[in-house]
């Protein structure tokens, strides 16, 4: 049986009388990549951080590896963080540092690596994303592409359970849009790593996702495999994804 790493259990969370998520249900089982589409403002981010402890619901329950983010301690919040890893849509590098340095921070921050050890994994993770060579390269000097492995590379470092992305190719040209979607797919099958991912952008869906959920109006109103959202007879969903690749 397929083994539950994400459970969602009738989120709702509103900011005043604004309700981004109303009744919200999902799991996400180990070793699966999810894919979450909806229009801007209907509670995909917000979803992200409800998970990670960020954001608290109003109602419902959310349980990552089987523990109630909700009841956690700080503590224990903290180590269950260090099973997640979040890529941003700008990469979130630390301009001040060098590459080595922003890789190098997650590992000394949360853990007790000798030197060493934490030289080790920085070039691992660059090598795994083909920029060894950056290494002690400023994010100034990198183009678009070459920041999104570097945070890819980042993400990976610690080896997490989880991957959330947040619009992991946002402003990228469709050919490093391939490259960058392919690379996370390789490396989350190499690594055995799960993914919740927000995205607009068809090419990295139809690269990444295992399975495709669409939010509207707060709630979960498709889901499915993609070519089945893509080829559906829905109005809405055929609006949705026409918009999507003319956007493109």
């Amino acid at each position: 049986m397929a083994e539950l790493i994400v459970e969602v259990k009738n989120v709702s969370k509103a900011f005043g009388d604004f309700v981004v998520l109303d009744d919200v249900s999902l799991e996400v089982n180990r070793g699966e990549n999810l894919v979450i589409f909806g229009k801007s403002g209907t509670g995909k981010s917000v979803l992200l951080k409800c998970m990670v402890g960020l954001l608290t619901p109003e109602k419902g329950s959310i349980y990552i590896d089987g523990q109630n983010v909700a009841t956690l301690n700080p503590n224990e919040l903290n180590e269950m963080r260090k099973k997640i890893s979040f890529l941003f849509q700008s990469a979130a590098l630390y301009d001040s540092m060098t590459v080595r340095e922003n890789l190098e921070f997650p590992l000394i921050r949360n853990y007790h690596f000798s030197k060493e050890e934490v030289n080790k994994k920085v070039e691992k993770a660059l090598e795994a994303v083909n920029l060894i060579s950056a290494i002690d390269k400023m994010p100034s000097e990198l183009s678009g592409g070459m920041r999104k492995r570097i945070g890819l590379a980042r993400a990976i470092i610690t080896e997490p359970e989880l991957i959330l992305y947040d619009e992991p190719t946002t402003g990228l040209d469709p050919i490093t849009t391939k490259g960058i979607s392919k690379l996370i797919r390789d490396l989350q099958k190499e690594l055995k790593m799960t993914s919740i991912s927000i995205t607009h952008d068809l090419i990295c869906a139809e690269i990444i996702a295992d399975r495709a959920i669409v939010l509207k109006d707060g709630k979960i109103r498709h889901q499915g495999l993609l070519h089945e959202l893509t080829n559906s007879d829905d109005p809405f969903l055929q609006n949705f994804f026409t918009s999507e690749i003319i956007d493109e």
